[in-house]
């Protein structure tokens, strides 16, 4: 069995049960080294999104605004907002894997490990929405993380750079802005059940944007390239930047691998030392 052959099928699964069904039986061979590391067939440029057959795509100022999350909707609507992310990022991790060749071993055991873990993220999230009633595809999504992928399957540094040392640390800043909202909410069972998922989510986010740090470090140093050229990166497909400086979560960040310097960048003054 191919390695890369198995990554690209599960890739275009559409249905959750049956893509994590079919990693799950990948990644056990995988863990036994019963696959193959030939690479002799083309590398698929993906341009539909897996999720497209059963969810509505929309612009994402047209995606169900996450607000009144004292109502069963509108925890609905949050969770959904979630489900999507971690649905997105399984295929995310798994591309980075698929898609990049020739790199040391570790670096498709650390890809598929984050596949792994956005799996029981988005399975998590999902029994919670079951919970309500509702279902991953009830409500409007957008392909943000998708077009990610897609801008930059030609280049491994900026895969690295892009999605995650900023979009999934980007998360790492919005995750305790949304629990701070929740913590201040009228307590109820699913509230709580939704705070103690985003904490697990945020907990090992953090390892997944460190992996990223290490293969960004990595290609740097390949191509013989400064550090910061991260910066150069980020403006060329997010002009607007970074949140607002001052939520950044500095702590999580540096424990992700982000320098002083990067931050001192990213928040417009002195926030750690080395």
């Amino acid at each position: 069995m191919n390695f890369y052959k198995e990554l690209a099928k599960i890739l275009q699964i559409s249905k959750p049960a049956e893509k994590i069904e079919h990693f799950e039986q990948f990644y056990a061979l995988y863990k036994t080294q019963q696959l193959s590391f030939e690479s002799e067939d083309e590398v698929i440029c993906f341009t539909t999104p897996s999720y497209a057959k059963f969810c509505q795509v929309v612009a994402p100022q047209d995606v169900v605004k996450r607000k009144n999350l004292t109502t069963k909707q509108g925890q609905i609507n949050l969770l959904h907002a979630i489900a999507h992310i971690e649905y997105s990022a399984i295929d995310l991790a798994l591309d980075a894997a698929y898609r990049f060749r020739g790199l040391p071993k570790q670096y498709y055991d650390d890809w598929l490990v984050v596949a792994d873990d956005e799996v029981r993220h988005f399975m998590m999230i999902e029994k919670l929405l079951e919970e309500l009633g509702a279902n991953y595809g009830d409500v409007t999504v957008h392909n943000a993380l998708f077009e990610a992928s897609q801008k930059t399957q030609h280049s491994f540094l900026e895969r690295m750079a892009v999605v995650p040392r900023y979009l999934e640390a980007n998360g790492l800043d919005a995750t305790p802005m949304i629990l701070e909202k929740l913590q201040k909410l009228p307590s109820d069972e699913m509230i709580k059940k939704i705070i103690s998922s985003l904490k697990i989510i945020l907990d090992e986010e953090i390892d997944h944007v460190k992996k990223g740090d290490i293969w960004f470090e990595y290609a740097c140093k390949e191509q013989n390239i400064d550090r910061e050229v991260y910066f150069e990166i980020i403006k060329k497909y997010y002009p607007r930047g970074f949140l607002r400086p001052d939520d950044l979560n500095i702590e999580a960040r540096r424990e992700a691998g982000f320098s002083c310097s990067e931050l001192k960048i990213m928040a417009q003054k002195d926030v750690c030392h080395e």
